[in-house]
């Protein structure tokens, strides 16, 4: 009995020691190239990568950039958050600065004159930034590098109490906020 509990034991542990082993990774083989159509001629490279701008923009720090700003505001008509001619104009001209400069991210902020209520001069200010990003997008400009805010009446760019400074403080205003 000792000898067929010795043989039991040892057939068990050779299955056990086999069933346990490792099995070797399956080998990987290598795709087939990819079948090639005649061609008239050797294969171009690709094309180099676009080169940074290296002029006294691109190493400006966002204070620099944002004091003598090269994107242009966009001015709006009384009650307005409409794009006229010459707004797109310096839409179209900011939006060629922003390709330029692919890194940077702009907030749009959207300014009224004092005339109307605080909730209003929020909500119109709000439309005109939203007017001038709607119009970057659709000149190419991802949505991504875009944000909006509104300031309503709270910041203007000229504190006079007549036509022409309300003129002026209807605005959608690019503030660089990286770059």
């Amino acid at each position: 009995m000792t000898i067929r509990s010795a043989v039991s034991i040892l057939l068990m542990l050779g299955f056990t020691t086999a069933a346990c082993g490792k099995k070797a990774p399956p080998l990987a083989r290598p795709a087939p190239p990819p079948a090639t159509t005649a061609s008239t001629g050797p294969a171009r490279p690709p094309a180099p990568p676009e080169p940074v701008p290296s002029d006294s923009i691109s190493s400006a720090s966002l204070d620099d950039l944002n004091r003598n700003s090269p994107l242009k505001p966009v001015f709006f008509d009384y009650d307005s958050a409409e794009l006229a001619s010459p707004a797109q104009a310096a839409l179209t001209e900011n939006a060629t600065v922003m390709k330029r400069y692919p890194g940077w991210s702009v907030t749009i902020e959207g300014h009224c004159d004092e005339r109307g209520t605080p909730e209003y001069n929020l909500a119109l200010g709000e439309r005109r930034a939203v007017a001038a990003r709607t119009y970057l997008v659709s000149l190419g400009i991802p949505a991504d590098r875009l944000r909006i805010v509104s300031y309503g009446k709270e910041f203007p760019f000229d504190p006079g109490h007549d036509d022409l400074a309300y003129a002026k403080n209807r605005r959608a205003h690019f503030v660089i906020t990286a770059k």
